[in-house]
């Protein structure tokens, strides 16, 4: 991390954290998915073989709608893979620029001689990367080298590699910044130990 700040003239910042928001909608969409399954199979299973029905029948069919439901709900609380499913990009991606944002402020990376602090955050939850720099580093960091960046990162996320996309994220936010670094002042401003965190 000394190094690349050294050949880059920023301070660079890493943090981890689990997930960016509770998501509290995220099991009442799995529960009403397989409560609507369980549902959409009682009635074709009515269809197919019609006949009077006993009063246990009923409520075995019930029974099990709401089975369905509950247990969806369950597995979107327990396995984040299946919450996932549910998630909404354009929501997930808000939220962790939201929580970037707060960290930034209140990690007061702001605070740097020359504003050259810059936040690489990684939300595994959500697998979103947000890379935040402070003003003195924006005209040296294009949308499009943000992009790529995030990419590269986004890329070994995905695979639950995370050590891996940091050290693409270093490497790439370095090869950027690097052609383009004005002289460090030397010190270490802000901290080099990876932030993590639980989130919301």
């Amino acid at each position: 991390m000394a190094a690349a700040e050294k050949r880059t003239g920023a301070q660079i910042v890493l943090a981890v954290i689990e997930r960016s928001d509770s998501y509290p909608e995220l099991p009442w969409k799995a529960f009403a998915l397989g409560a609507a399954v369980a549902g959409l199979s009682v009635f074709v299973k009515a269809m197919l073989w019609p006949g009077w029905n006993s009063g246990s029948e009923v409520m075995l069919s019930a029974a099990s709608v709401l089975a369905a439901g509950v247990t969806c709900a369950l597995l979107c609380v327990c396995a984040p893979g299946f919450a996932r499913l549910f998630l909404d990009a354009n929501r997930a991606s808000a939220e962790v620029c939201q929580y970037a944002s707060a960290l930034f402020l209140s990690r007061e990376m702001f605070a740097t001689r020359g504003r050259t602090g810059i936040l690489l955050l990684v939300s595994l939850f959500e697998r979103h990367v947000v890379i935040l720099p402070d003003t003195g580093l924006r005209q040296r960091l294009s949308q499009d080298a943000l992009q790529t960046i995030i990419a590269r990162m986004t890329t070994a996320l995905k695979k639950g590699e995370i050590s891996r996309a940091l050290e693409d994220g270093l490497d790439s936010l370095e090869e950027v910044l690097a052609g383009t670094a004005t002289e460090a002042s030397g010190e270490n401003e802000l901290p080099d130990e990876i932030i993590e965190e639980k989130g919301e």
